[in-house]
């Protein structure tokens, strides 16, 4: 079509195109039409860093339910208890629960001490004095939101929603129960609190994408990170100075680049191998329970493991004067824990919760992590482990060299070394996560 044709059978047009006015505004008028086209498509994504990586965060589910989260309606949940990883399992329980019934979840309290029977023993702690209370919102816009008690109002009186318990409380009961939860005249009360057990024995019913989500938005407040960073420039510190000695001279190693260690979540605590083999018993699967000679055997056969690499041991505070965790490893590879390392005075400060989550910051961040599939504390690093590698556009580790690797010690892999992990980001719950599995997807 002749444009400039058109402008002539126009009263509108007052100008020729030939003219320098006339091109202007042809000029201004593309780049407009090429702003309103394509523009919006960036406006779905989130850029963030973490770990010295940039990535790429699709948000574009916030924009579905960008008004969907209501602020005048709450949810209230009992205290989140067990260790770091049952806590941030039943916190994202608690969001997606709040999310089903359109609610804010009213900021729990989680519990800074390791108490499963003895509930007085609990000390509680606020969830803004572990995870970044405005980060957390700003990243999860749109699909869950945290609300403080000062925003209530207090102009209805408090629902209480007892969970039922038992093998009769099916699944779909419980789910029927929340529906019902979510309409008047239950709706019209500003806060709904459930009572009875903890998030993390709630029924499940989201997929494992959604417990994603929610992971994504947490981040330790900074004094804790930087604690974490503490440890962190200790291992690079020494994989440094063991790099420069002459034996390992043509190792490869750029010194532009941080030194690169490996993290190993050990589980052979006593009263963990004694779950363990009740488990692989119950279960009848045998590869739940490894000694510490085979984590250290198939450790030292995971291809690119380049000597020296620092291993960080991820161990249990009674494993600490066991000093036969350190010996037995194939040379070049170089075994710490916290005290060896000199750094178990910066855990020493902070509470069980505290401690775990400073490791789990040390072992999410390793250039290797090898933990164990049935180990809640080791699947979800390899779950956030395995969102890094999808942002980056790897599908899938098997067979193949990537960066930020995950190996699960209690499944043989080839070579006799553990098998490479990648969690089902397809999977319909989070199951595999909270009571392990040893189906991963290499």
């Amino acid at each position: 079509m002749d444009i400039s044709s058109n402008c002539k059978q126009s009263n509108m047009c007052g100008f020729h195109l030939n003219s320098i006015t006339g091109k202007c505004v042809l000029l201004a008028t593309i780049v407009l039409f090429i702003r309103a086209s394509f523009l919006p498509s960036y406006s779905s994504f989130n850029w963030t860093e973490r770990n010295s990586l940039i990535f790429i965060h699709n948000r574009s589910f916030s924009i579905e339910h960008e008004f969907g989260i209501r602020k005048d309606k709450f949810l209230e949940v009992p205290q989140i208890v067990w260790g770091l990883n049952n806590q941030k399992i039943a916190f994202a329980r608690a969001c997606l629960t709040a999310r089903m019934l359109n609610r804010t979840l009213l900021m729990p309290s989680l519990s800074a001490s390791l108490f499963y029977k003895e509930v007085a023993l609990l000390e509680p702690i606020s969830f803004d004095k572990v995870f970044q209370f405005e980060k957390f919102n700003a990243l999860c816009r749109g699909f869950v939101r945290l609300g403080q008690y000062s925003d209530l109002t207090n102009r209805t009186g408090v629902y209480e929603l007892l969970k039922g318990s038992g093998r009769r409380w099916t699944v779909e009961r419980d789910l029927d129960q929340l529906r019902q939860h979510s309409k008047d005249p239950i709706d019209e009360h500003e806060v709904i609190r459930i009572v009875g057990k903890n998030p993390f024995l709630w029924h499940d019913h989201w997929p494992i994408k959604d417990y994603a989500k929610v992971f994504e938005c947490l981040f330790l407040v900074e004094d804790y990170l930087q604690e974490a960073e503490k440890v962190i420039s200790k291992i690079r510190e020494i994989g440094t100075k063991e790099a420069s000695k002459n034996e390992f001279a043509n190792n490869g190693i750029n010194s532009q680049q941080p030194v690169p260690y490996a993290a190993v979540h050990m589980r052979i605590e006593i009263d963990w191998m004694i779950h363990c083999k009740k488990l692989e018993q119950r279960s009848n699967i045998t590869q739940i329970c490894s000694s510490k000679e085979e984590i250290m055997e198939r450790v030292g056969n995971i291809v690119g493991l380049k000597p020296p690499m620092v291993v960080y041991l991820a161990v249990a505070d009674s494993l600490l004067n066991d000093s036969s965790i350190l010996s037995g490893w194939k040379r070049g590879l170089l075994p710490f824990e916290k005290k060896m390392l000199g750094v178990d005075r910066i855990y020493k400060k902070y509470p069980y919760l505290i401690q775990s989550a400073i490791d789990y910051e040390v072992c999410l961040r390793a250039d290797v992590f090898v933990g164990n599939s049935f180990s809640t504390f080791s699947s979800l690093i390899a779950l956030e482990r395995t969102q890094k590698m999808l942002r980056m556009g790897v599908t899938s580790s098997c067979g193949m060299d990537t960066r930020w690797p995950s190996y699960a010690y209690n499944i043989l892999g080839e070579s006799n070394s553990p098998q490479k992990w990648m969690t089902n980001m397809s999977a319909s719950s989070l199951r595999a996560i909270s009571y392990g599995t040893n189906e991963i997807s290499c």
